[in-house]
């Protein structure tokens, strides 16, 4: 862009503001000699004041022009400054409506091909109208006067132009625009007048709009004081500016003379032989790769900066090298990319696990939400349920659907809280926490962390992990996880955590809160023989060395498996028996024998023994005081049997079984609502006081513990007493109060399930647990019939 009103330097050169050549300060121009119209100079960063004689560089052709023909017929012109110096062709709101009316003295052409006009400027004019462009702008203007109420020699007048000078002198100082002959001719001006005008034009403001304003002003006297608060702020800028220079220049001195230091350092080590010059190159051109804060940036450089001043040899060098090796290996701001394609997901998630539904779901919703907005914090699942159920191995498929890094870190007996936070460097043999470790085997700060058996973890004292897993597990803190080794906040907020959990009463409640809680629960026997043929036989024969079409194990003999020789929720025992299987077949292959291509319920004794699994199953209610319950554990679901017998006595009752207090406690909650309500027994006071009650719970060997038990004891001393059975094919749960009340009790769909392997049809359960139940799909409570009591009449009322 072509200037019109300064020089041109070379890119990077320092530009000064060319000084006022002269100035006359008695000047005086008859207004009648000025026309009404002008041709207009518009000029670039520059304003020029009555009196001032001003150099103005010329680039615009229209400019050039101009000049040319002023100075040929020696005619007036208008300089008005721009408003805005980058428009090319101003219009007239593109200039200010002030400016000076001047001629020109003289213009000559420059050694690098401009035209430099030297202007004086006369009398101050206000724009009425710009009236033409070409062949260059000409405008309608009117002169305003320059008025001084006060006098000169008035005590206000001299103050106001000692400030001035003190300030532009200061302002020409800093600013090294000031030569010995500027600053003399300052001084010497004795015209108030003329020195306000002499500064407005020489000062270069920072302020270049409040430069122009002063044109504005007719009272002299305002327009000194307007130039004095400019020049106020002029001179604190320059403060400021002295400031930042003399900082910089004392950073620089420091480095110049850190530099030096480490040089001369570097060749005292070289001849002592302790060269590691090039080790450290290698140190800084790797953290040079790093993505990593600024922070962490200068504190790596610190620490980098203290190794090199030890001896090799020092026991310090090597805690210090192992301490900035981890800093690089941790993957600083590195992100592997996540599939976002939720149908691949699905299919991943699918092809690995059967079932597991609302697992699934909710890794696709985090998918859905990270494919909108692009990014979010990761969420903190944590799975529990039975054991064998795949919530670990769902950890793997969960980090292959989304294309993350796999990393698993087992919390079971772990009691030490710098196994999760690390040790302090300063101690020997100090290790980072397992999470960083993670990362660093992982090598993307954003991999799926599987924290197996959350519900494992013990305390002592060391200390107390699960307390230490609070902050990590936190999505609002974790972005700053402090790590006692590494000592500098890392930011885990990506990291998608999974835990997994048989059950979650022992997890601290502060953990648990922090976690989503999804429940795995167990299977069917359909689904199992469903895993079993997709998932579990193919992987048996593959690692058995056993051709898929060689063997084929029937699925009336998976049941017969599944039925008689497993006792579990989750799959790991069946896995087992078939991995025998394989066994028993890969050993009469490998002897040459003849076995069965197909497996069928009658080899299996043959492979597998006898069947183990028998009391598990519903044996019936025939013999009367014999009723079956429905418990939990964190094996999955069970059924019990509950035992009364009734003797002659003094109204004793005895409980056996390896029973817990709580359970005791149901049993004698049972036993003294029978006593308040002896009809229900079918008989009085004085007779329930004569007998003896013997309550019992197989197997005695397996404690047992919960108030679920609750309406199964009393049941089974109700059918005691009145020596009738209750109905074939029923189970119960729910705990009672002493008013008779039955409450809802958790593990429903655990319980079920354990209700269908041992041939349960009915279930009687409280009316509060409906809700449980319609949640659950109709799959698992197929060929169940479940009714729904409130007290315990509702109950004697509908079991005989």
């Amino acid at each position: 862009m072509r200037q019109d009103n300064e020089f041109t330097f070379p890119a990077g050169a320092e530009v000064s503001i060319i000084p006022v050549m002269q100035g006359d300060p008695n000047i005086k121009i008859d207004e009648s000699e000025l026309p009404d119209v002008l041709p207009v100079l518009a000029l670039r960063n520059a304003v020029l004041f009555p009196g001032a004689v001003f150099p103005i560089t010329i680039g615009r052709e229209k400019s050039i022009k101009l000049i040319q023909d002023a100075e040929k017929n020696n005619f007036f012109i208008g300089a008005v400054p721009q408003i805005d110096v980058m428009v090319e062709d101003p219009q007239q709101e593109d200039l200010f409506p002030y400016g000076t009316v001047c001629k020109i003295l003289k213009t000559l052409e420059m050694p690098d091909g401009t035209t430099t006009a030297i202007l004086q400027a006369y009398k101050r004019l206000a724009l009425d109208s710009v009236i033409g462009f070409e062949p260059y702008i000409t405008a309608r203007v009117h002169y305003l006067p320059e008025i001084l109420h006060d006098s000169e020699h008035s005590t206000d007048i001299k103050a106001i132009a000692d400030s001035l000078k003190d300030k532009a002198i200061q302002v020409l100082r800093a600013s090294n625009m000031g030569t010995r002959e500027t600053i003399g001719a300052l001084k010497a001006i004795d015209n108030f007048r003329f020195l306000v005008n002499f500064i407005a034009t020489t000062i270069d403001f920072e302020n270049f709009d409040g430069k122009m304003d002063l044109l504005q002003y007719d009272d002299v006297k305002s327009r000194a004081l307007k130039l004095l608060s400019l020049l106020e702020v002029q001179v604190e800028l320059m403060k400021i500016k002295q400031e930042i220079n003399q900082k910089v220049k004392s950073e620089i001195d420091q480095q110049q003379r850190e530099y030096y230091l480490n040089n001369q350092l570097r060749t005292i080590q070289e001849e002592l032989g302790m060269d590691d010059g090039e080790e450290f190159d290698k140190f800084r051109e790797k953290a040079a790769t790093k993505k990593w804060p600024e922070e962490v940036a200068k504190t790596f450089e610190k620490e980098l900066s203290k190794l090199e001043k030890y001896n090799p040899s020092s026991p310090d060098y090597s805690v210090q090298y192992n301490y900035l090796e981890f800093m690089l290996d941790l993957p600083w701001g590195e992100m592997s990319e996540d599939n976002l394609d939720l149908s691949h997901a699905q299919k991943v998630l699918d092809k690995d696990h059967y079932g597991l539904d609302t697992v699934k779901d909710r890794i696709i919703e985090y998918l859905a939400v990270l494919k909108l907005k692009g990014n979010m914090k990761s969420p903190i699942l944590c799975l529990y349920g039975p054991p064998g159920v795949g919530k670990t191995s769902l950890g793997k498929s969960i980090a292959k659907s989304l294309g993350r890094k796999y990393v698993r870190i087992a919390l079971g007996g772990m009691h030490d809280e710098a196994e999760i936070r690390g040790h302090r460097k300063t101690y020997v043999g100090a290790l980072p926490g397992r999470i960083l470790n993670g990362l660093v085997r992982a090598g993307t700060s954003n991999p799926v962390i599987v924290l197996d058996e959350i519900d494992k973890l013990s305390s002592d004292f060391k200390g107390d992990p699960s307390s230490a897993l609070l902050e990590a597990l936190d999505p609002e803190q974790n972005g700053t996880f402090h790590d006692n080794y590494l000592d500098i906040d890392y930011d885990l907020s990506n990291v998608l955590f999974i835990t997994t959990a048989n059950s979650t009463s022992p997890i601290q409640p502060a953990l648990l809160d922090r976690m989503e809680l999804i429940n795995v629960t167990g299977y069917l026997a359909e689904e199992k023989q469903e895993i079993a043929k997709k998932f579990l036989v193919p992987k048996q024969l593959d690692e058995h060395g056993i051709d898929k079409k060689a063997l084929k194990i029937d699925n009336k003999a998976v049941k017969k498996i599944i039925d008689e020789y497993t006792h579990e929720s989750g799959v790991r025992g069946l896995e087992k028996q078939i991995a025998k299987i394989a066994r028993v077949t890969a050993k009469k292959i490998a002897l040459g024998q003849e076995y069965p291509s197909v497996i069928l319920p009658e080899h299996l004794k043959e492979y597998l023994g006898l069947p183990t699994n028998f009391h598990d199953l519903q044996k019936g209610n025939e013999a009367p005081g014999v009723v079956t319950g429905l418990a939990w554990t964190q094996m999955g679901g069970e059924i019990l049997f509950v035992e009364s017998s009734v003797s002659g006595g003094k109204g004793v009752m005895t409980m056996t079984g390896n029973l817990g207090d709580v359970m005791k406690e149901s049993a004698t909650i049972a036993y003294q609502y029978i006593k308040a309500h002896p009809e229900m027994a079918k008989m009085d006071s004085k007779t329930f006081g004569e007998k003896d009650i013997h309550v019992h719970v197989p197997e005695g060997a397996t404690p047992k513990d919960g108030p679920s038990a609750g309406i199964t004891m009393v049941s089974s001393m109700v059918s005691a007493l009145r020596g009738e059975s209750v109905k074939k094919g029923l189970a119960m749960t729910g705990e009672m109060t002493l008013r008779g009340r039955v409450l809802p009790v958790g593990g429903i769909k655990e319980k079920i399930l354990a209700a269908k392997r041992a041939g349960v049809n009915t279930i009687v359960i409280s009316e509060d647990n409906r809700k449980d139940i319609e949640d659950i799909k109709d799959v698992y409570i197929k060929g169940l019939t479940f009714h729904y009591v409130q007290n315990i009449a509702d109950v004697i009322s509908f079991i005989f």
